[in-house]
Formats: structure tokens, sequence, C-alpha cells
């Protein structure tokens, strides 16, 4: 883009090992839209490749019998998507970050941030003060940079609670991810990881995820591997299940005065759909579009700028957030004819193969 870039972060920006013998419980699915984001960055090049899967099939269970079937082949891609640790991704980025000539200030504690007509003023605890035409909040849902700027939030707890975790498995998985909506209210996703082993995401009650958090590695292995009716034989835990509380975010806004929001510092979604990092490579995606083809506008915080970032974002977001925000709340809902209804639908988009497309593929973007 032609701009002088720094990277400010709590964390040190350091390079973690991807090829560790142990595996990261924390896994996204990149879709083949930020897969090809990530490509031209040169960073998925990066990736071992025996430590990302492929998911090439999806099959999604509804609390009474309806039923959903997703297949890559049948959509002509490579993949629905691929299952990526999160340590790897950092490690393939970081160096890029390095090499790039990105003047990484880290770890830092974040004192001030404050805004005049043509700059951003980011005061640190240490007294080093970095000022920007544009400051961009990529920080996560709980976004110091986006309360600093006064931006009000309101994040919506679902009454879930995620709890991620992985395990080998006794049967290959052969490249097809699970999903069942149970009867609780929950959602449990079992995602393919390289050799027979899987990754789990159970978006569970606040009650039941400390319960599940609270059980040995067998008999958590055991509670997993019978919710999903057993179907890939007898589990074993591989790591220790970690926890996240489910919340929805819409701002009003992506933007402010000389201020981008990016990722979930700028929207939260629920997991059900796996989209969440999606989001977030599409919004960096637009910013660094919209940045390199500024053209006359050197001004990198310019609002004609940001504008064009917010309108380029703000479709897909939404969209995606109303489509995950509802399913969510509509298979909470325990009254009988809604859950005959909604299984029906399932059932009724199943056979209507364009509905399926269409479904599917504001899911590879």
């Amino acid at each position: 883009t032609g701009l002088k870039v720094a990277l400010a972060d709590r964390a040190p920006v350091a390079v973690p090992d991807a090829e560790a013998a142990s595996w990261d419980a924390r896994v996204y699915a990149v879709s083949p839209g930020s897969a090809a984001f990530l490509r031209s960055l040169g960073a998925w090049q990066g990736l071992p490749a025996d430590r990302i899967a492929s998911i090439e099939s999806m099959r999604v269970v509804g609390d009474a019998g309806g039923t959903l079937n997703f297949s890559a082949w049948d959509l002509g891609e490579r993949a629905l998507a691929w299952i990526v640790e999160e340590r790897a991704l950092k490690a393939a980025l970081v160096p890029l970050v390095h090499a790039s000539g990105v003047a990484a200030i880290a770890p830092c504690t974040f004192a001030d941030l404050t805004f005049t007509a043509d700059a951003g003023r980011l005061a640190l605890a240490d007294g080093t003060v970095v000022t920007a035409r544009l400051i961009v909040g990529a920080d996560g849902l709980r976004s110091w940079v986006r309360h600093a700027a006064g931006i009000h939030a309101a994040p919506k707890p679902y009454g879930q609670t995620a709890v991620v975790a992985n395990f080998s498995c006794v049967r290959a998985h052969y490249g097809r991810a699970h999903q069942w909506f149970l009867d609780d209210g929950g959602i449990l996703a079992w995602l393919p990881l390289p050799g027979r082993r899987i990754s789990i995401v159970w978006s569970a009650p606040d009650a039941l995820a400390d319960e599940l958090l609270a059980l040995d590695p067998v008999s958590l292995s055991e509670r997993v591997a019978v919710a999903g009716g057993n179907a890939l034989g007898a589990f074993e835990c591989l790591t220790a299940p970690a926890a996240f509380p489910l919340q929805f975010l819409r701002l009003p806004s992506m933007i402010a005065h000389r201020l981008a929001l990016v990722g979930d510092a700028a929207h939260g979604v629920h997991p059900l759909a796996g989209q969440g990092v999606n989001l977030g490579f599409g919004d960096a995606e637009a910013l660094f579009t919209v940045l390199r083809a500024r053209g006359p506008v050197s001004d990198a915080g310019a609002a004609l700028l940001l504008e064009r970032y917010a309108r380029h974002r703000a479709l897909p977001v939404r969209a995606m957030q109303t489509v995950t925000d509802s399913l969510a709340r509509l298979f909470g809902t325990s009254a009988p004819w809604i859950r005959s209804a909604r299984n029906l639908g399932m059932a009724a988009v199943n056979r209507l193969p364009l509905a399926k497309h269409l479904l599917a593929q504001s899911a590879l973007r």
C-alpha cells in the first residue's frame, strides 16, 4: 500500500512452533475465499501441510431428525473449508509482518487513545506515543481500542459457552464435518483434523459447559462421542478443553473518525457456521484493497476511504450475522411446533439443490 505501518500488541509478536507435538485446541475453519487471500499474502504457502485438514463434506442434523448434506464436489470446490490451528496461522503470518517492514511494538500496554483532526495518537504505558493517520482496531470482542475511541458496544450473551478440545478417534472421518443441533439448544460440531483426529466446538448452555469442563479426560471423551452417536467410535482426549462465552455484537458502524475496526472488534457472531475468522479476513482484505487503490487520496485515514471500507463490508457482515443469529435463536426455542417446522425446513432445503447451493456459497467466500 506504500504506507508506513506499526503493529502495537499487548502480546509478543513471536513465531509459535507450528510443528509442536501437541495440537492447538483453538482451530479455525478457513473458507476458500479466506484461503485465497492468505495465499495472496504468501501466508497460506507457509502452513505445514500435515497440520491442515480439508472439510470435503458436511452433515448437519436437526434436533428432530432434519438433515442437510453439503459436498465440496457438488459445489465444484476442492474443499468447503480447511481446518487450521490458530498457532499454525500465527506461525505463517508473523514472519510476513517482520519481512514487510512493519514496526512491531510488542508486548506493550495501552494507556490512552486520542484523535485530532488529522491523526490518531496512541499512548503506551512506557511513555511511547505512536501517531498515525489511521488507527485500525483489531483487538477482539472486548476491544480496548473501540472503548477508548468512545464507541458504545453492548454485546448480547447467548447464554452459551463454546467448549473446544481435540480428540483422536477410532474410525476415519474421511474429511467429513458433523454438526448436531441438540435438544437442549446447544450445538455440537466435529471438525476433521489430520489423521484420525477431530476438533470439537460444543456451543453448550452455560451450566452444561461448566459440567463438561469439570469432567476428567476419559469422561469428556465418552460424553463427546456419545453426543455424536458414536459415529467415529471411541474418542481419546488430546488437549485439555478450553472455553469462551458466546456473544452477539452489532455496531452501528465499523468506522469512526480516523478509525477502522476489523474482526471481532467490529462484530460478534455465533460460531455455528464457523465464519467469525472469515469475516475478519474479509474485513482485512477489504481495508487493504481500499488503501491500495486510494489513488490521489494520500491520507490513509480520510473519511472517503473509511466510508468505502464500511460500505464494502456492510452487506456481507450483516447478512452473516443475521443468518447465524437467527439459526442460533431458532434452534434455541423449545416450542414443539417451531421444532417441527425448523426440521422440516432443513429437510426441504436438502431436497432443493439451488437453495442448498446458495446457502453453501455464502460460507465459501
